[in-house]
């Protein structure tokens, strides 16, 4: 017979499933939740085939919550209704970077080394944030170094060289220690290769790639790693001196063809790449070139020269860091701490990779680099988020293997508590109603004045003036519905409480006399057309308003729009939403 629990059991197990959650930053598990279970109610347990799935149930729910509307309202969840399992169950975060493993103050050098094919998107802003974090915490340096030896697959933008320069300077306030361009360096490159040749550590190999792949597949060795140290040689300057097509010649590391792992069997180095129809975008460049260094090797040996100590890559990158150490091997070099991360998923962004937002610009899907629907830096920084909430959210998060999903709504709430303190509060009227202000039970006062900011009043006064005659107001059509609701009577903000009839509003009360829905209002006197520009759900729409004028607001400051949301002044008409 099955066991159905009763209602006061499933909220405990409900209540477990909410503290797993917290407890795991949004990731709790079914596995966790009914271990849990079955060791606080033992009873329980030989039912545990039918709880599976109601206790699978809460963990998603529980999941959903955290992911749409943050840990913090999990938290509450359990302070209203189980605050024992929050005082004595959640263990404690901590707090900012874990310390790096034999990091040596003043000695640690780190390196972000993003393929120029574009401008830099969000999920960049990690590496950068986390090595520049370091790099001040034991006062040592970080390296910017653009990979951009791959002209085939990503080729590099020209613009992209100085746009990332400048976002890094957005994000950490000042420029990376070092800048180091791959493409400058293809010499040196060709030097490692050469002595690594002459070491017998690396051959030419002139299989093509499907052949190699059954070497590979087989864990036998090909026959082109027989050759002398001297024919690979001969070979080697073949290549360089373009003797071979693409494809034709290959330069291979030599390891153990019987490794477990097949991608570490023989990976390659260098190649040769068709830079005559496919020229590098750099004018030193261009064709200059025809053998290029794949990543790991140009990486591996860059690392090393510029004496990077620590290298904090993604976990999906562990087979370069098993490569790179077979390479340092042969070099008698020290390979790098290496630290790992999971992936970040950011639920709104879905799936954008920097090539294939080029080709969508290019196409003209999207506008440029910032439009607004574009998980970009560049659209981040137009939109008027703060580089220090961005900061605030990496390193929240710190450094974990763990996959992780998060929502905007986690980077909105960093954000929020950085700009609203000063971010100047602005009237802006969506879909306005026009409306003659008359004095009814009580006279026109000649001025409006209110704080520009509720909480600062450093931040000064709005102050309008107001005209005895002719005083028309305008106000959304929204809240003409709202005001039908209430007798016709609303409350303009900080104002006065009127009572609509037809196109006329008259003023009931200076004060507030009723309990009366308040909405924010403008005054033709000092207010102007403008366009109010939204992204939601991929799309982008623009809304048509009256906003407030303005004189001590810069253009690119951040406002909070009353009842709408923050926004970014992109010009005196034209304003872009950012988040509420």
């Amino acid at each position: 017979m099955s066991w159905v629990p009763d209602s006061e059991l499933e909220k405990k197990i409900y209540y477990l499933a909410i503290q797993n959650s917290l407890q795991y930053e949004g990731q709790g598990q079914l596995s966790s939740v009914m271990g849990k279970v079955m060791g606080t109610y033992p009873e329980a347990r030989p039912y545990a085939k039918d709880l599976t799935l109601i206790i699978k149930k809460f963990v998603e729910e529980a999941n959903d919550l955290a992911n749409k509307q943050g840990l913090e309202h999990l938290k509450n969840i359990l302070e209203e209704n189980a605050p024992n399992l929050l005082e004595r169950k959640i263990k404690e975060k901590r707090i900012g970077l874990p310390d790096l493993k034999n990091a040596i103050q003043g000695d640690v050098v780190l390196r972000f080394a993003p393929n120029p094919n574009g401008p830099l998107s969000f999920g960049h802003s990690r590496g950068i944030i986390i090595n520049s974090e370091y790099a001040k915490r034991y006062e040592g340096k970080w390296i910017l170094r653009f990979d951009d030896t791959d002209t085939v697959r990503k080729p590099p933008l020209p613009s992209a060289y100085k746009s990332i320069q400048e976002e890094v300077e957005w994000l950490t306030g000042k420029p990376a220690d070092k800048i180091v361009i791959a493409s400058d360096r293809i010499e040196t490159y060709y030097k490692y290769a050469s002595e690594l040749i002459s070491k017998g550590g690396a051959y030419i190999c002139t299989l093509s790639a499907e052949d190699f792949r059954e070497f590979r597949q087989t864990k036998s060795n090909s026959p082109d790693r027989n050759r002398s140290p001297e024919e690979n040689l001969k070979l080697w300057e073949k290549m360089l001196n373009g003797d071979f097509k693409p494809g034709e010649a290959v330069v291979r590391i030599k390891t153990d063809m019987t490794l477990p792992n097949p991608a570490l069997r023989d990976w390659p180095a260098l190649r040769i790449q068709d830079t005559e129809n496919n020229p590098h975008p750099r004018e030193n460049i261009k064709s200059k070139y025809k053998v290029w260094p794949l990543l790991d090797f140009q990486s591996g040996v860059e690392d090393h020269l510029q004496g990077v100590t620590h290298i904090i890559r993604g976990k999906d990158l562990m087979d370069s860091t098993r490569k790179q150490t077979l390479l340092y091997e042969y070099f008698g070099w020290k390979y790098p701490e290496t630290v790992y991360w999971g992936r970040v998923k950011i639920h709104e962004f879905g799936g954008f990779s920097t090539s294939g937002m080029r080709n969508d610009i290019e196409q003209g899907k999207y506008s440029d680099w910032d439009d607004p629907r574009l998980p970009t830096l560049a659209s981040m920084q137009r939109r008027g988020f703060s580089s220090e909430a961005l900061r605030n959210f990496w390193i929240e998060l710190a450094l974990t293997q763990k996959d992780i999903s998060a929502s905007m709504a986690t980077i909105y709430s960093h954000n929020v508590k950085v700009i609203d303190e000063t971010s100047p509060r602005l009237f802006f009227v969506k879909n306005p109603l026009r409306f003659e202000l008359r004095e009814g039970e009580e006279k026109i006062p000649s001025e409006f004045k209110t704080q520009i900011h509720p909480e600062d009043e450093s931040l000064g006064y709005r102050i309008w003036k107001l005209p005895i005659k002719n005083n028309t107001i305008y106000i959304e059509s929204d809240d003409l519905e709202l005001a039908k609701k209430n007798n016709n009577k609303i409350r303009l903000k900080d104002f006065a409480d009127i009572q609509i009839k037809d196109d006329i509003a008259s003023i009931i009360s200076l004060n507030p006399t009723e309990k009366l829905p308040i909405i924010h209002w403008l005054n033709s006197e000092n207010s102007h057309d403008a366009t109010l520009e939204i992204t939601n759900d991929n799309k982008i729409e623009l809304i048509k308003g009256k906003l407030e004028n303005f004189s001590n607001i810069k253009i690119n400051d951040t406002v909070q729009l009353e009842r709408i949301g923050y926004a970014k002044i992109e010009n005196k008409n034209e304003l872009v939403f950012i988040h509420n």
